[in-house]
This record gives C-alpha cells, sequence and structure tokens, in this order.
C-alpha cells in the first residue's frame, strides 16, 4: 500500500514529527494507526466464518456483551479473545488475519499515519506497535507501516506445536503497554503516538507524546500536558474506538 498526496495539515504534521529525528517511535494501532476496532472486527468476522466451535462462539459473544456493558475489564476481555482460539492452529490464525486485515481494515489506514511510519522507517528510525488487539491481526497491518514481526508487542498467547494455548504471554493495555515496552524494548523512547486512555502511561514514558485521533479524556490530558494533538482527516467521519 501506497500513501496518496497529502493534505497541507497532513503534510505539516508529518514534517514536525521528522524534525524531532527520533531514535525510537512507538505507535497505539486501533484508533491511532486506522481507524475502528479492528480487534472486535475480527472477533466477528471469526464468528461469521465458524473459525469458532458453536459453543465456544455462544460463550464467547454473550461474554463480549457483558463486556460492552461494563462489567468485564478491558485487559481481561483482551485477554479472552485471544484465548478462544485455543486448539486452533497459529498459521491457520495468522492466514485469517491476512484476509481479514486486507478486506476490513487495509482502507482505514491513515494516510499520513502511513506516510510517516514509511518515512521515519527510511530515515532509520526504530518503529514499535505495540496493542491490545491479538497479535495475528496486529502484525499483519504492521506490515503496511515496515514494523517488522519481532517489534510488535500485542495480545499473544503461547503455542505447542503450532497450536494456541489458553497460556496468554501479555496483554499490553494500559500500565501494560509502558511495562511491556520496558520489559521488551530496553531504551528510551522518543516519540510515542496513542488514541485513548489506555495508551496513557505509554505515552508518558516518551519525551514527545502525540495524541492522534484522541477521546475526549485523553485529549483533555494533551491539552493540560501541552501535547501535540493531531486529527487524520479520515477520522473526522468515523467514531473513535476506545483501544
Amino acid at each position: 500500500m501506497t500513501t496518496s498526496n497529502l493534505s497541507t495539515p497532513a503534510q505539516e504534521f508529518v514534517n514536525s514529527v521528522l524534525a524531532l529525528k527520533p531514535a525510537v517511535a512507538v505507535f497505539d494501532c486501533d484508533g491511532t494507526l486506522w481507524s475502528g476496532d479492528s480487534g472486535a472486527d475480527f472477533f466477528y468476522w471469526q464468528i461469521r466464518r465458524n473459525m469458532l466451535p458453536p459453543e465456544v462462539a455462544r460463550r464467547a459473544l454473550e461474554r463480549y456483551a457483558d463486556y460492552k456493558r461494563g462489567n468485564v475489564g478491558e485487559e481481561i476481555m483482551c485477554g479472552e479473545m485471544v484465548t478462544i482460539n485455543a486448539n486452533l492452529s497459529e498459521l491457520d490464525l495468522e492466514t485469517a488475519a491476512r484476509d481479514f486485515f486486507a478486506d476490513v481494515v487495509e482502507h482505514r489506514i491513515f494516510p499520513e499515519m502511513l506516510d510517516l511510519a514509511q518515512r521515519l522507517r527510511a530515515s532509520g528510525c526504530e518503529l514499535w506497535a505495540v496493542s491490545s488487539t491479538n497479535v495475528w491481526v496486529v502484525a499483519e497491518g504492521a506490515k503496511r507501516f515496515d514494523i517488522p514481526r519481532e517489534r510488535v508487542l500485542a495480545a499473544c498467547a503461547r503455542t505447542r506445536e503450532g497450536m494456541i494455548t489458553r497460556d496468554l504471554v501479555r496483554v499490553p493495555s494500559g500500565p501494560a503497554k509502558a511495562t511491556a515496552l520496558q520489559e521488551i524494548l530496553g531504551k528510551n523512547v522518543d516519540i510515542c503516538f496513542g488514541n485513548s486512555m489506555h495508551d496513557l502511561a505509554m505515552m508518558e514514558t516518551a519525551e514527545h507524546a502525540f495524541a492522534v485521533n484522541p477521546n475526549p479524556d485523553l485529549e483533555q490530558i494533551a491539552r493540560g500536558r501541552g501535547w501535540k494533538i493531531y486529527w487524520p482527516m479520515a477520522s473526522r467521519e468515523t467514531t473513535k474506538d476506545t483501544k
């Protein structure tokens, strides 16, 4: 995927980031690199294609509805959306994520964020993606931004003989995003981009934080702290997500 010509505000935003000459840049994904909630979308996409056993799908739908009512925590729900795939082939999930992202999410990528990531990578900047969405979808999306799989920190479970288990490795959400970065990255973050309160702790670790397409609560904090706020043109017509 290549970027189209950017608007003047978009180009100014990209240039303002490049001018900082960062060595390490960290991106949230849903709502920051592309619009919408790709984790929830993949969940429903799987169910429509009967990828999950009927009883597992039924319980998962009930559980997700309970989460939407506020009765299940964000980190718990994101972990369960990985472990519902226990006993499925990791290769099958990677293939499904490839098809899903191309069909459902790719057209929702913010062109200026794609352009920015590619130009940062070309300048020698080390790029990382951190998300509470499952690693199969995030890694597939990260390819478009020249972010390698080994620099993707997303919700994931251990595998055994190529099959997904119920043993979670990590669920980077809220403070866990900052913790994962500290444990895996082990170096200072120059710039960080996020859109929700789930990204706040991670953004606080960076020398420069950018609120991209922010939810109202993060927007308020960003204004109070003098962080740069940027609204991608496409985000003005889409509902802001909360992941």
